[in-house]
């Protein structure tokens, strides 16, 4: 449901016809819409991979580039088929930035492969904050991807309660890791994670309110 004001936004299936046939401003509408979803799988496979100051912005703008390109030979039709290839485009662009990172010249397809099954699994993976918070699912989840949901949600917390979120459920970090990745007391993780898990909730529950 729109808030009063808003206009309703298009359904994926019409934005993506548009896109295919050629309309820029669809293509935009898409890219904004899962802006954070694929800021956030890019963000952990960064985050688990080199750990470097690889600008997420950076990956998404080339992201962009490729979609941009590439629209016209996209043959789904639905949300789900649209996150799909999306990330395999972003396999491709991480797998660039980390090869320049470690200095390699050659074009390393295996990790691309890796890096395409290890963002497919991110992406299954972030139902388990979901359900962490006691989210159910809903109307609006079951027409959207939950992952794409929860990406909405975690942009909308404070950083720090962010930053919890994502070292501990999705990078699968222990709490004595985390401790050390942000430069707190274990206790104080586990306080911040347990108050960034309430965030998340309340946020959860006011996009399944929309």
């Amino acid at each position: 449901m729109s808030r009063v004001g808003e206009t309703p936004s298009p359904p994926v299936e019409r934005l993506l016809d548009q896109a295919r046939g050629g309309d820029g401003a669809a293509l935009g509408l898409l890219l904004q819409r899962y802006h954070n979803y694929l800021s956030l799988l890019a963000r952990v496979q960064i985050g688990r991979r080199i750990q470097a100051k690889v600008d997420v912005s950076d990956v998404l703008q080339d992201v962009s580039l490729e979609v941009h390109r590439r629209i016209g030979g996209f043959r789904g039709g639905s949300e789900g088929e649209f996150l799909a290839w999306m990330r395999q485009i972003l396999g491709g662009v991480l797998a660039d930035q980390i090869r320049r990172y470690l200095g390699a010249k050659r074009r390393d397809v295996r990790l691309e492969r890796e890096l395409g099954e290890d963002l497919d699994r991110s992406s299954r993976a972030m139902a388990g904050p979901l359900a962490a918070v006691g989210s159910s699912p809903s109307a609006r989840a079951s027409r959207r991807e939950q992952a794409v949901i929860l990406a909405d949600a975690i942009n909308g917390l404070p950083p720090d309660y962010r930053e919890v979120i994502i070292l501990r459920q999705l990078e699968g970090l222990s709490f004595p890791e985390v401790a050390e990745r942000m430069e707190r007391t274990q206790d104080s993780v586990k306080n911040l994670w347990a108050r960034a898990l309430a965030r998340l909730r309340r946020g959860l529950e006011a996009l399944d309110g929309d």
